[in-house]
């Protein structure tokens, strides 16, 4: 979790923040606030009311598959490596 702060953008913006003004949480204080979540059993609760954010911005979730089709170029004769 830790790396992914890091890594996007996004994810911080989610995270609410700022890494240029703080550090991101690292990998102890995250299992310790998860820990914090199990034991008061809010587990369920904020999984519901996370998954219910999306619709109220008229945003509409479901299940799929994401395929890569990227179109690569070959020499001409050359064979494939698998």
């Amino acid at each position: 979790m830790e790396d992914a702060l890091y890594d996007s953008a996004a994810m911080g913006d989610f995270a609410a923040i700022d890494l240029g003004r703080e550090p991101a949480p690292d990998e102890t204080t995250i299992c310790k606030y998860r820990h914090l979540i199990e034991v008061a059993d809010l587990g369920d609760k904020l999984f519901t009311a996370v998954n219910r954010h999306p619709s109220t911005k008229g945003i509409k979730l479901g299940v799929g598959t994401i395929m890569d089709a990227t179109i690569l170029d070959q020499e001409p004769g050359r064979q494939a490596q698998a």
